[in-house]
């Protein structure tokens, strides 16, 4: 099993910044990438930003290229989402999530912190 803590969440104003980490623990020798997701009310789950374990290639949800950066560090099992020039609709639950693959694809997910930008 693997456990994810998001920590950094919080309330900020139109074009501020917010960092976002994600500690993992556990079994998590075989992570091949972590992430961030967001849920909206009302609106499904989407993708922010994804980052490979190995390589460090990333993805980014086309409503925050440009404005967010993940970051990693393999020492400290630890993910970063530097969000900038935050807008009210980036006001979301975000989860931090890890993907092992394999025979059977895993999918791991924190409890999530909320993100809100006021106008």
């Amino acid at each position: 099993q693997v456990q994810l803590v998001e920590s950094g969440g919080g309330l900020v104003q139109t074009g501020g910044s917010l960092r976002l980490s994600c500690a993992a623990s556990g079994s998590i020798f075989s992570i091949n990438a972590m992430g961030w997701y967001r849920q909206a009310p009302g609106k499904q789950r989407e993708l922010v930003a994804t980052i490979t374990t190995s390589g460090g290639s990333t993805d980014y949800g086309d409503s925050v290229k440009g404005r967010f950066a993940i970051s990693r560090d393999n020492a400290k099992n630890t993910v970063y989402l530097q969000m900038n020039s935050l807008k009210v609709e980036d006001t979301a639950v975000y989860y931090c999530h890890a993907l092992r693959l394999g025979p059977v694809r895993n999918n791991y997910w924190g409890q999530g912190t909320q993100v809100t930008v006021s106008s």
